[in-house]
């Protein structure tokens, strides 16, 4: 088992429009401040094994677990360029998708 060192959250994208999807406590979100947190390797285990039961249901693909660092306001902030990439959406168009609406759908 790798060495656990920092908060994780679950990442996948949505199988019907491909938008970036985030594990939630009660399902998956599209806004990362949402997203369950993995404080431990098990629960962190926990969360995989979620994200691997919608897959195998066709909800979601590219499911991975994402180190965070934790806000003064409680939120989830991802700590590598891919996913803060990710959390802000489509660098391509930026009229379009979460980039447009400031970051909340």
């Amino acid at each position: 088992m790798p060495v656990f060192k920092h908060p994780q959250i679950l990442i996948a994208s949505n199988l019907t429009d491909g938008e970036v999807l985030f594990l939630g406590p009660s399902g998956w979100e599209r806004d990362h401040r949402r997203a369950r947190v993995a404080r431990s390797a098990d629960e962190a285990a926990a969360l995989e094994a979620l994200g691997k039961r919608d897959i195998s249901a066709n909800r979601v693909v590219d499911v991975y677990l994402a180190d965070v660092e934790i806000g003064s306001d409680g939120a989830p902030t991802p700590l590598h360029y891919r996913e803060k990439m990710r959390v802000k959406g489509p660098s391509v168009r930026l009229d379009l998708g979460k980039q447009a609406t400031g970051g909340a759908l």
